[in-house]
């Protein structure tokens, strides 16, 4: 309900916008009002990134031009789709909750497409547009481009960071926010472990990891099915709006499950994509002292929506809930981490009931000053 009231109330209050797509230039000049945000997920406010020297390009729908002077943004949110690749759904989530949280003036919405035509995946290529691999090590995981073989889909997100941080064009940025859901909670989980421009860019960056079904474990134990760890218990913690934390770790039983540990479950056999050449010091070291909110759906404890059910998901918990508060506490337990969680109450798996949610609204979308 809050969901469909907040794209209501999205709807009514903003000007009217361009809805077909394939519109001529003079027509998406006029899908916002001068100056003002383009928030509908049509032609008209999507924009191509260049990626390496070209013509190589990826899509992105976004809220202002990228790459136009614009003093008045003080902070960016790039919001990362799910499995379905569906950048069109999540920039609406991610506009909507801008006009709740009353930052559509000052802050550029992003959602990046990671399209793909490998695999499983069927999506319709633009020209030049990068197809992003949706197997193995996949756009999820930093994996190379199907198409492009000098590409990693890390490196998207890094021409968007290095494009924002870019003082002659948002001179007034001050806050960064990279965001995801499920496969998009995935891709920033690992991202925010492994990418290499975040001490660079001169403007903080911070990172919000909601409800993935597994993640990059940074040592070879796993969780072991005792106490909040017990199938049982997991899928019956919906109950409570805290986060559990009766969770212990041990070895894994390698014979069962042998890829339980290689990349992208764990560090091991990181043999291709952006992460082959880090050292897994280092992604742990990045892992613990990188500023990171888990958002984990109070009722996200069921095997739904495209839930990972492999051994090698199954080893780090139960539920995705359970897989989130367990990882959170071995990292700010072994590693030194400073992670935060949240409960977001009432929530199951849904972008849109985690991101219009009242108390999230500041995380994504942090206070900067006047």
């Amino acid at each position: 309900m809050r969901a469909l009231i907040a794209l209501a109330l999205l709807a009514a209050a903003l000007p009217a916008f361009a809805q077909a797509a394939g519109k001529t230039a003079a027509e998406k000049a006029t899908a916002k009002a001068p100056g003002g945000p383009c928030t509908h997920a049509t032609s008209a406010c999507t924009e191509w990134v260049k990626l390496g020297d070209g013509p190589a390009r990826s899509l992105i729908y976004t809220t202002y031009p990228l790459g136009q002077r614009n003093p008045n943004i003080k902070r960016a949110l790039i919001m990362v789709h799910g499995t379905l690749r569906n950048a069109d759904h999540y920039f609406t989530t991610a506009t909507g909750a801008a006009f709740l949280a009353g930052a559509l003036g000052d802050t550029i919405v992003i959602s990046p497409a990671f399209h793909s035509a490998d695999g499983h995946c069927h999506d319709k290529l633009a020209a030049n547009e990068v197809s992003w691999s949706c197997n193995g090590d996949s756009w999820r995981s930093g994996g190379t481009s199907a198409s492009n073989p000098n590409l990693a889909s890390f490196d998207f997100i890094d021409r968007i960071l290095k494009d924002l941080a870019d003082k002659k064009t948002f001179p007034n940025l001050k806050a960064i926010v990279v965001a995801g859901h499920s496969a998009g909670g995935q891709f920033v989980s690992r991202y925010e472990m492994a990418n290499k421009v975040h001490e660079t860019l001169g403007t903080p960056v911070t990172y919000v990891v909601a409800n993935p079904s597994s993640y990059a474990w940074p040592d070879a134990s796993r969780v072991m099915p005792i106490d909040d760890g017990a199938p049982d218990a997991a899928v019956a913690g919906w109950k409570d709006e805290t986060p559990h934390t009766g969770f212990t770790y041990g070895p894994f039983d390698a014979a069962k499950v042998p890829t339980y540990d290689r990349w992208p479950f764990g560090l091991e056999d990181r043999t291709g994509g952006y992460t082959a050449k880090i050292g897994d010091a280092q992604l742990k070291h990045q892992l613990a002292t990188r500023p990171t909110t888990y958002l984990l759906s109070q009722v996200d404890t069921l095997p739904l929506g495209g839930f990972d059910g492999s051994p090698a998901a199954m080893a780090q918990g139960a539920t995705r809930r359970a897989r989130g508060e367990a990882f959170v506490k071995f990292i700010d337990e072994h590693l030194g981490a400073a992670a935060k969680v949240m409960i977001v109450p009432e929530c199951g798996h849904n972008d849109r009931c985690v991101y219009t949610t009242d108390e999230v609204l500041p995380v994504i979308f942090p206070p900067v000053g006047p």
